[in-house]
């Protein structure tokens, strides 16, 4: 364990409550000490939710841990059930009172009560906030699924949606889209789950002729359960970018025997016309690193790359779960993963590979502020703006239209500091002015030089010179600079390193 200012994931109590909290007539009671707490302020002020979460604290103290913290954890229990009356219980402990070893499942067992009870086995210190997502679900519809009978003569065929779970990044949205594609396939949605669902609901997922597992990263171990349970089969490719969506259709419709036509010709995707634009030769070729979770990088490292002719120079996922599908497209991508959940180690690669554009989570964000490289949020962890009131999902169609959006405006927008270096001695700009989609203090020359092994340092002028360059040629100048003074043996570069670069290169 080490300290840390960020984390990508939570302990996996916190994926538990997000399946909890999108689930209706499910309460979650979680033996934690006063100060974890905290997680309440995920849902209510991240997600903007208009509740609190399906959660009852012990809130034990320091003052309580020579006493009987047991019968504390049963006496939460008894209250919760009392007061909220739910359909089913879950039972575990967050990471510090799993240090006490109370034993959540055995002192509720004890209470015998009228209702199905999931105990919640989840190693704090192992695992995360994903893992204990997908554990969550699992055990919920372990305990829960029933087998459904022969489908009906006539009736459509139905599916499952598996996956979307409370602070899920975009998972409302992208929910909404896909039970308009599927209806326009003639396919009915049996069950949203977690998501909305009811203990009721779960007991219902054997009826659907197939699941569609949105989230592998937590619906995925369910998804395999329900495949030996009951023999349901499952669609896991997905309908992120253009071609995703399409490659989604046709095998939801191979699935189900439909017709893919339908949903294909509702097809309205604004970045498939730009791709063939005069104006798209602009982004070809922009070096872009992706990184978030493991699913979703690799998706969108796919439509930066085929769709919008992004050149991916580096790939990666704090999900070490998703480690291997990571790597598999990096291989694809030519280059090398990374595999890390520590945002010091992102933010010296994305130093080192010096991209014109970074997609990735909140963390990243803020890296390439500080780097004044251009950035888009793609992937959880994400902070309240993530979260917009209007629809604005990543999947389907018009998924890909809002990636096309998230994608490029970025890079458009650096189009006014192009302009600001051009019109500098304009009476109505001055060098002080920085773009608006950068930081305040973007336009200002860096206290001091980065330096990284094999790297040259740079000078507060030399740095201030080298924003003089275009931006759509900035990358290429200090690469070429950095090399010509590598190979000089130049440790700083200065003013003068730069021009006789430029000559060196223009020769």
């Amino acid at each position: 364990m080490k300290l840390t200012v960020w984390t990508y994931e939570g302990p996996p109590h916190i994926g538990a409550m997000r399946v909890a909290t999108a689930m209706e007539g499910v309460h979650y009671v979680l033996h934690a000490p006063q100060g974890d707490t905290y997680a309440d302020l995920l849902f209510t002020m991240i997600e903007r939710r208009d509740k609190r979460p399906p959660v009852t604290y012990t809130t034990f103290q320091a003052r309580d841990l020579g006493a009987d913290t047991a019968e504390l954890f049963q006496s939460a229990v008894r209250d919760a059930y009392e007061r909220f009356q739910p359909q089913v219980l879950l039972v575990g402990a967050s990471c510090t009172a799993e240090l006490l070893q109370d034993n959540p499942a055995g002192l509720t067992a004890a209470l015998d009560l009228p209702i199905p009870v999931v105990p919640l086995e989840l190693p704090s210190y192992q695992r995360k906030e994903n893992w204990g997502a997908s554990e969550t679900f699992y055990q919920l519809v372990r305990a829960l699924a029933r087998p459904g009978g022969e489908r009906e003569a006539g009736r459509r065929p139905s599916c499952n949606l598996l996956g979307p779970t409370a602070l899920g990044f975009r998972h409302r949205d992208d929910v909404a889209e896909l039970r308009r594609l599927l209806d326009r396939l003639g396919i009915d949605v049996n069950v949203v789950a977690p998501f909305g669902a009811t203990p009721a609901d779960l007991a219902r997922l054997g009826e659907a002729d197939f699941n569609v597992v949105m989230y592998p990263e937590i619906a995925g171990l369910a998804a395999r359960h329900l495949k030996r349970a009951f023999g349901q089969a499952s669609v896991e490719s997905m309908p992120i970018g253009v071609s995703g969506t399409r490659e989604f259709i046709h095998e939801v419709a191979a699935l189900a025997g439909v017709d893919p036509a339908p949903a294909l010709e509702d097809e309205i995707a604004r970045s498939s016309w730009y791709a063939r634009s005069v104006d798209s030769t602009y982004l070809t070729g922009k070096r872009v690193f992706v990184f978030g979770e493991a699913n979703r990088a690799v998706a969108i490292a796919r439509v930066a790359a085929e769709e919008l002719g992004f050149a991916v120079v580096g790939i990666g996922t704090y999900a070490r779960e998703g480690a291997r599908e990571v790597r598999d497209a990096a291989a694809r991508h030519g280059v090398e993963a990374l595999i890390s959940d520590d945002y010091l180690e992102v933010e010296a690669q994305i130093v080192a590979l010096q991209p014109e554009l970074v997609l990735g989570t909140q963390m990243e964000r803020h890296i390439a502020k500080r780097l004044n490289i251009p950035c888009a949020v793609i992937s959880a962890p994400v902070h309240v703006q993530d979260f917009p009131a209007r629809s604005s999902p990543q999947m389907g169609f018009e998924g890909a239209n809002v990636l096309f959006d998230t994608l490029v405006h970025p890079l458009m927008m650096g189009l006014e500091e192009h302009l600001l270096s051009m019109f500098r001695d304009d009476f109505e700009f001055n060098d002080a002015a920085a773009p608006s989609h950068l930081p305040a203090h973007a336009g200002e020359p860096a206290a001091e030089a980065i330096v990284l092994p094999d790297h040259p340092g740079w000078t507060p002028d030399a740095e201030k010179e080298l924003r003089k360059i275009p931006f759509f040629v900035r990358g290429k100048a200090r690469r070429n600079t950095e090399r010509f003074a590598h190979e000089r043996g130049v440790s700083v570069i200065t003013v003068e390193t730069l021009y006789d670069a430029k000559a060196h290169f223009g020769r």
